[in-house]
């Protein structure tokens, strides 16, 4: 499996037992959905490698216990800890609406309702108090805050965004 079909799900934490329970904290809105996996990818060394579940429960708000099949120690578990952990991307919940996933918008078309064709989406900074469209037109970079306000519809279909921008935000790129 390539980390390119896979989305980040957490990152191992810390032990909970001495018998190789692991703590995994979720980057999700939606811990429960995560509950009851049979398998995830945990990324060691820079290779995804699969690790079955034996079991598996919510801890506090949104860390995973689980206990992998094969890691029945501290010194397995110890080996582990601060490693990232990855699902296929297949298992994310589709979203609707004007809700999307990051890396399903790469490639779209983004259009302002008064400006017309902006550019394509070549990438989402969220590195920032306010997550950013990278959108490309004609070399140059411009930069559109994601926020619920401007995006007017998204068109999974069309693969066009329709967002409606303050006057003068796209000229300031051009």
């Amino acid at each position: 499996m390539k980390k390119e079909d896979c989305f980040y799900l957490g990152k191992i934490v810390r032990k909970y037992s001495f018998k190789g329970e692991l703590l995994i904290k979720l980057d999700t809105d939606q811990p429960e959905l995560y509950e009851n996996l049979d398998a995830m990818f945990v990324n060691v060394r820079n290779t995804l490698i699969p690790f079955f579940i034996e079991s598996s429960q919510l801890h506090k708000s949104d860390l995973l216990r689980v206990q992998f099949e094969d890691v029945n120690d501290e010194a397995d578990a110890d080996a582990l800890i601060k490693s990232e952990v990855y699902l296929p991307l297949e298992f994310l919940p589709k979203l609707e609406g004007n809700k999307f996933y990051f890396h399903e918008i790469i490639g779209f078309t983004m259009l302002d309702k008064n400006y017309g064709e902006v550019g394509k989406i070549v990438g989402v900074n969220d590195s920032t108090a306010q997550a950013l469209f990278e959108v490309e037109n004609s070399g140059k970079e411009i930069l559109i805050p994601m926020n619920d306000e401007f995006i007017l519809e998204v068109n999974r279909e069309t693969k066009t965004i329709l967002v409606e921008t303050h006057e003068g935000l796209i000229d300031l790129y051009l």
